[in-house]
């Protein structure tokens, strides 16, 4: 197996932070309020696919 099959993911999470974060230069500003735009985005994202799943 891979490491990437063994990666584990939180539920509410399509892409973690600690994974997004490595395609990233370094981050000037506050890091923090990036990483908690991404996690909000991502949400958002997770939240999507759920709800179309159940729909149809």
């Amino acid at each position: 197996m891979s490491e990437e099959e063994k990666l584990i993911r939180e539920p509410g999470a399509c892409v973690p932070w600690e994974e997004k974060r490595k395609e990233f230069p370094e981050i000037c500003g506050d890091e923090e309020l990036v990483k908690r735009t991404w996690e909000d985005v991502d949400a958002l994202g997770y939240m999507y696919i759920w709800q179309c799943l159940l729909s149809f």
